[in-house]
């Protein structure tokens, strides 16, 4: 006992000080993305069909539409590869440290250049009393390739202690205050999706992670798949990325329970 006891001193804290002061997250890191107009070489007069369409034409998942010969990126298809960024030779577009993304509404996912992007909004008061203070999630993999699976797991480590702000995962629906959804929606998993949010009881909420669960992903053009959550239940916060960052996952559950100070 005592060597385990000092080996904990010698460890010291290890979960993180968030939200009060941000991790450090690596160079590599990519965040939201950022759209340059004056730099597209559609906007010198010449027309979008005389224009640059690169970026358009790389993106994978055809996140990338122009508009008035301007990129507008989809963050619900996006999968925050550097496709787009590299193929600019004006570099019109870049991705940014913001890890902040979550929505509300699935319109609000769309980056344009010069827009104010829209970030989740807390619940409802009614709402608010009811889930404020203790906020159990059923985690299902409707079809994913695990790597959003992964970071929503390990908000439960020592680290991130998703606990601490009154959160949890549950093994039961009908323990359940809400769905929290990874993966496009198989067509092999429709039916278990269905039947496990009506097993939840109401009022109820529904959190989308991920490119394959807000849009289908990688897998959009699959006519095995359903094109994301929305397409089978209601969803309620949309938190894009491939996968996103467990950051980019915590600020979004925070936001939507009010626990972050207005100017995050």
């Amino acid at each position: 006992m005592i060597h385990i006891l000092l080996s904990r001193l010698r460890q010291g804290h290890r979960t993180l000080a968030y939200p009060k002061g941000l991790p450090i997250l690596p160079e590599r890191f990519r965040g939201r993305p950022a759209v340059d107009a004056s730099k597209c070489a559609n906007t010198s007069g010449n027309g979008a069909e005389d224009g640059c369409q690169l970026c358009a034409d790389v993106c994978p998942t055809e996140a990338i539409k122009l508009h008035d010969g301007v990129p507008q990126i989809d963050l619900g298809r996006c999968l925050f590869c550097p496709e787009c960024e590299d193929a600019c030779p004006a570099g019109a577009i870049r991705y940014s440290g913001d890890h902040r993304l979550a929505v509300r509404d699935r319109k609000d996912l769309v980056v344009g250049s010069g827009e104010e992007y829209r970030l989740a909004k807390a619940l409802d008061s009614e709402l608010m009393r009811v889930f404020g203070r203790s906020l159990k999630l059923r985690v299902v993999s409707a079809g994913g390739c695990n790597g959003c699976e992964v970071d929503v797991n390990v908000l439960q480590t020592i680290t991130w202690d998703l606990s601490r702000f009154g959160i949890s995962y549950v093994a039961s629906p009908r323990h359940a205050d809400g769905l929290l959804i990874c993966g496009p929606v198989t067509v092999n998993m429709e039916e278990a999706l269905r039947i496990t949010y009506a097993a939840i009881p109401e009022p109820k909420l529904v959190i989308a992670v991920g490119a394959c669960a807000i849009s289908g992903g990688p897998f959009f053009s699959q006519s095995e798949q359903f094109g994301g959550a929305a397409s089978v239940v209601p969803v309620d916060l949309f938190i894009p990325g491939c996968p996103p960052h467990p950051l980019t996952i915590l600020d979004g559950l925070l936001r939507l329970l009010g626990k972050l100070g207005t100017n995050a």
